[in-house]
């Protein structure tokens, strides 16, 4: 159900003396919990407002290689041996390249931002004017001044001192704070800027009052004009999963299917109570909780790939929360180690004639049969607290030339920064509770329907 917040005018009074504390931020407003549901649109869909049709599904794909290559590579630049992360495992965002995308309307009067939809960043941010050096963006840009509900964020106020890893420092000309992100080890994408609040509009009437978000005046690396921004969906204090629950009692879960290219529907993201997982097919498996808490991260034991059980052997050690939840990369990688017995296991499984990639960015590839048909042998990922998922044949092999189609699982130096990445999230409703400390798994069909 739709709600408004209409404030009486004592709290009126009470939200206007908050607003100019200098030294406090007090501003929670209850309303009791509640849920918010919003469209969540395949990037590379025919249904995203930025679609480019010049673009064949073969560069499609191949973009979104190279995004995952460069937002893996950011993580795994600070896998370290010690139990204490001295810097942030970045993730890395790119244009046309595998992302969801989720409208939020902010401001007021209220403007559209498209932002990826992404679990492994904390703060949302969009291009903002004056723009001194930004990304094209087809949409009009986000301009502060025009909203009359927009404020600055003081520098010794809550909202900027929980900043962390987004480099907040103090204008000291204005007394605001301000953020500078970096993305792929910062020689990639970043966004510098104001930290402000303002309202934001999710679902048609449904909106919240002074949001802290990134209002990015110098940003880099996007070139597209596909996207306007992020959507924070991590666990840190800044996402918009942690404000929801802070602010307005609405609680830290989130749950999402996301639709295939070639799906004609757009997919759902809830938050709160509308992101209540249920069914009898259910299945539901351990949140890890570690020293950096953007990422939702599970356990992975294993993979069955026909009747072989691959499990995790002493040369890659099973440790608790190997792997995490990523909306934002196309592809998952695996350890090395693990790899080549994924592969070796593969290879035995798959009937079918092993083909180069011409361009050689992928290194398991198969031809395509005549017919259209390249059988994929069942592919199921074992997580902690027994939970089998068997993966989507659409999410396994994707064709990359004509005739061509090649593994979407990629090796990783890595053995405990794992990605369980998008494309192996198809045909699930996918829950995400902070609350409860779980991710839930429940089947769907491509187009994100329960069957019956």
């Amino acid at each position: 159900m739709a709600f408004y917040i209409k404030p009486s005018s004592n709290i009126f009074i009470l939200l206007v003396i908050l607003f100019f504390s200098l030294s406090t931020e007090s501003e929670a407003i209850e309303i009791g919990g509640g849920g918010i549901t919003a469209d969540l649109i395949n990037g590379d869909s025919p249904l995203s407002p930025f679609y480019d049709p010049s673009l064949t599904q073969f560069q499609r794909v191949r973009n979104s290689l190279s995004h995952s290559l460069l937002r893996h590579r950011s993580i795994r630049s600070n896998d370290s041996k010690s139990s204490v992360m001295t810097s942030p495992p970045e993730s890395y965002v790119t244009p046309t390249a595998g992302y969801y995308l989720m409208k939020i309307q902010v401001g007021a009067p209220p403007v559209e931002v498209y932002g990826i939809a992404d679990t492994g960043s904390d703060l949302t941010w969009t291009q903002c004017a004056p723009c001194y050096d930004c990304f094209k963006q087809e949409p009009p840009i986000f301009d502060p001044k025009k909203s009359a509900s927009y404020g600055a964020v003081p520098c010794k106020s809550e909202r900027c001192t929980t900043l962390r890893f987004e480099n907040p420092f103090c204008d000291n000309s204005t007394n605001n704070c301000r953020y500078e992100i970096y993305y792929g080890g910062g020689d990639g994408a970043h966004s510098y800027g104001d930290l402000g609040t303002d309202t934001f509009t999710f679902d048609r009437d449904m909106s919240f009052p002074k949001v802290a978000f990134g209002c990015g005046h110098d940003n880099s690396g996007e070139k597209s004009g596909t996207f306007s921004g992020i959507v924070g969906l991590g666990g840190g204090p800044v996402s918009i999963i942690r404000q929801l629950k802070t602010y307005y009692s609405i609680d830290a879960k989130i749950s999402y299917c996301l639709p295939s290219r070639d799906s004609n529907a757009a997919g759902k993201i809830n938050f709160g109570s509308n992101a209540v997982v249920s069914g009898p097919n259910l299945k539901s498996t351990p949140l890890v909780k570690r020293s950096y808490d953007t990422f939702h991260y599970v356990t992975l034991e294993g993979f069955s790939i026909g009747n072989e059980k691959l499990e995790y052997s002493n040369k890659a050690i099973v440790k608790e929360g190997n792997i995490f939840i990523d909306t934002g990369s196309k592809f998952t990688f695996l350890s090395n180690d693990f790899y080549a017995e994924f592969i070796s296991a593969l290879t035995k499984a798959v009937e079918g004639s092993p083909k180069a990639d011409p361009r050689g960015d992928f290194k398991v590839c198969y031809e395509k049969p005549k017919n259209g048909k390249f059988n994929t042998p069942a592919i199921t990922a074992h997580f902690g607290g027994g939970v089998d998922l068997v993966l989507s044949p659409e999410g396994t092999f994707v064709e990359v030339d004509e005739g061509v189609v090649c593994l979407t699982f990629l090796p990783s130096d890595s053995k405990d920064f794992l990605v369980f990445g998008n494309l192996q999230q198809l045909n699930y409703l996918i829950g995400i509770d902070l609350e409860n400390n779980k991710v839930d798994f429940l089947p769907t069909t491509s187009d994100c329907k329960i069957p019956s």
